[in-house]
């Protein structure tokens, strides 16, 4: 059961942004029993990092500040449905929940629209805007082999 308290701090992140002049109104919080672990905003602009969205932030602290990879037993609060970036690092965090306010939607609406990016995974590589070429797989390969011999490797 979700507790309306941790939105809204994930919506006052959101809007502490906006007057901190970091600019974007994005805020996440992740909870582990019944408690905020961690807490972040947006920082892409301020910390020039593309990839500082408040989840994938958020997520990066959360799993230092618990010692693991994983989000296990951990709810996500973020002010906005993530896009598919943050979306893929929620998943791989595997938190058990995931609860947003704003809709891709709403966000495009203010200038923040993914529908190209959700558009650009459903072309074919050779179609995309920034294309994608393979090279050297078979020389690659060879870490791949080595890992499947590893026998004391921590299962993803």
């Amino acid at each position: 059961m979700y507790n309306p308290d941790f939105m809204r701090a994930a919506i006052v992140l959101a809007t502490e942004n906006i007057s901190s002049n970091a600019w974007w109104p994005f805020g996440c919080v992740i909870v582990k029993d019944g408690k905020i672990v961690w807490q972040w905003n947006n920082r892409v602009t301020s910390s020039n990092d593309p990839t500082a969205h408040a989840e994938i932030v958020a997520i990066r602290d959360a799993c230092q500040n618990l010692q693991s990879f994983q989000l296990d037993g951990c709810e996500v609060y973020t002010s906005c449905e993530p896009c598919p970036m943050c979306l893929w690092a929620l998943y791989r965090a595997r938190p058990k929940k995931i609860y947003y306010a704003n809709t891709r939607a709403d966000a495009a609406t203010i200038g923040f629209d993914d529908n190209m990016l959700y558009e650009e995974m459903a072309l074919p590589l050779d179609q995309r805007n920034i294309p994608l070429e393979q090279i050297l797989r078979s020389e690659a390969l060879e870490s791949f082999e080595l890992w499947k011999e590893k026998h004391d490797r921590i299962p993803y």
